[in-house]
């Protein structure tokens, strides 16, 4: 794009704090944050960084100008911010603080626009969530914050670069935004209302626990827990759908049939949720990995907690059915269930362990001994069995199939394997997940698939395929958030966002999808 292009795209009169904007962006030794003000009622600053974003978020866009974020703060609350700019970061944050902790751990260079700071619901609180981002040495903020207010002085510390429109005129700014509350208790209301209207009315407070008691029978918890997904664009019925899945047992009795009803035209419909603080029947506690049961555990789940330890839970209702001894001092990274009764465990530093049943013939003895041999060499990142046949995946991108005559291997991914999946009679079919955001089809003994069977600009976390009555099924679990359902027809795969991060993903032999998250278990069945 030419200059003459790019200036007449600006307001007018913007031509030189552009410029100004542009080159702060391209010197490496600018400082981290950038206050924009002035302007008045015209909104010059506002209107200023709309026309940055736009300029950077074009796939042509030079490095150094791309804005990877634009979050407008108008009427905003901490925790709604926090979630908006988490989902266009393609991450999962439950509450501002994780979300920092999450950014600080990914060292890519990220351009953000907050526009309207100084007119958020909560200035306060956001005000110390920008100061904590500014803080992070690959994160650049622009943020709108007229020098008129308090805002500035508090992120003075950080030394930003300011950049005020109007220094000699001032002009009072317009009230924020004033958006009309639905009425809390009413379900209906709530899934249609402004999303971030209602995260303002039930979270602000301190990181949202703070509401005088009142939990609106039992919907602001509901949606503090899911809250993520829930501000996204999406219909009432959609939202409704991720509101039940999140509903505790202590809820109004009356909520979950008037969400069951509203949810009616989403494509899921939610089978059963456990969720923290849940007694009847109880939570099963925060769940990291999670198995369907073969053999004598034939219609049970499997699920790990953060500790190790691994519960039997009835998969038609999750009531609980026993425990499965599990190595000591042994977290569980991921579980798969043997026909003969065997649990295989891949721990947190990638050595297998078999807790094998009483009929465990011995060539799957001998088979689970010689895998756990190879892994303490060269150690595990991903597991899944079926029948006769061990899958891990590794660290470098590779998957090997261990059989009980002969292995195979094949390098799948870019980068470390994060889960493994395999489907066995009549022949194995293997699917993999990366942190490349790639999913493989592979058939051991055969060259691998050029053509990724799934692809997004996100890791894979967890994934799992079965045999159904409709064909195979493979469920997905993506790192910003998003659970897949994919068939074997090919067919556009069906999506759902549960809230919080998601840890761990089965497919039940019926079809159903089970989601495994630190506080809450569900499960879901396409369809009506």
């Amino acid at each position: 794009m030419t200059r003459a292009t790019r200036r007449r795209r600006l307001p007018a009169g913007l031509e030189a704090a552009a410029a100004a904007l542009l080159d702060w962006l391209a010197d490496p030794a600018a400082p981290r944050l950038c206050l924009v003000g002035g302007g008045g009622r015209r909104r010059s600053a506002a209107r200023l960084l709309d026309w940055l974003a736009r300029q950077g978020d074009r796939g042509g866009a030079a490095r150094e100008r791309a804005i990877h974020a634009r979050v407008p703060l108008e009427g905003q609350s901490a925790l709604g911010a926090a979630w908006l700019l988490a989902d266009r970061l393609g991450v999962v944050a439950r509450e501002p603080g994780e979300l920092v902790r999450i950014l600080a751990t990914d060292p890519r260079r990220t351009v953000v626009v907050l526009p309207g700071l100084h007119q958020a619901a909560e200035p306060g609180p956001l005000t110390e969530l920008v100061a904590a981002l500014g803080e992070l040495g690959h994160l650049r903020l622009v943020v709108e914050a007229p020098a008129g207010t308090d805002v500035p002085a508090r992120l003075a510390a950080l030394r930003p670069t300011v950049l005020d429109l109007d220094p000699e005129r001032r002009q009072p700014e317009p009230p924020a935004p004033v958006h009309e509350l639905p009425d809390l208790d009413d379900p209906a209301a709530v899934c249609a209302a402004d999303p971030f209207a209602v995260t303002a009315a039930y979270g602000i407070g301190h990181g949202g626990d703070d509401h005088g008691g009142d939990d609106h029978g039992g919907l602001r918890q509901a949606w503090l827990r899911a809250g993520q997904s829930l501000c996204r664009d999406q219909t009432p019925a959609d939202r409704a759908l991720v509101l039940l899945a999140a509903l505790g047992d202590g809820a109004d009795p009356r909520l979950r049939p008037a969400l069951a009803e509203l949810a009616a035209p989403a494509p899921w419909r939610v089978d059963w949720a456990r969720v923290r603080g849940d007694l009847t029947p109880p939570w099963p506690g925060p769940v990291v990995a999670l198995a369907v049961g073969a053999g004598p555990s034939a219609g049970r789940l499997l699920a790990a907690d953060q500790l190790g330890t691994v519960r039997l839970l009835n998969a038609e209702d999750a009531t609980p059915a026993g425990l499965v001894p599990a190595p000591p001092a042994r977290r569980a990274r991921a579980l798969a269930a043997l026909p003969d009764g065997s649990v295989l465990f891949l721990d947190e530093r990638g050595r297998l362990h078999a807790e094998h049943g009483t009929q465990g013939p011995s060539a799957t003895r001998r088979l689970t001994e010689a895998v756990a041999a190879t892994l303490a060499r060269h150690p595990g990142s991903a597991l899944a069995a079926a029948e006769d046949i061990v899958l891990v995946g590794d660290r470098m991108g590779s998957v090997h199939a261990f059989g009980l005559t002969d292995v195979h291997q094949a390098a799948l991914h870019s980068g470390r394997v994060t889960a493994v999946g395999v489907v066995g009679t009549p022949a194995p079919l293997v699917h993999s997940g990366g942190a490349d955001g790639t999913v493989r089809a592979w058939a051991p003994g055969r060259a691998p698939l050029a053509v990724p069977a799934a692809e997004r600009p996100f890791p894979v976390v967890a994934l799992h395929a079965a045999h159904t009555p409709a064909g195979v099924r493979l469920a997905v679990a993506w790192g910003d958030g998003l659970v897949e359902l994919y068939g074997s027809d090919g067919g556009a795969p069906l999506g759902f966002r549960p809230g919080p991060p998601v840890r761990a993903v089965a497919v039940t032999a019926d079809g159903a999808v089970v989601i495994g998250m630190d506080e809450a278990l569900l499960r879901l069945t396409p369809g009506h």
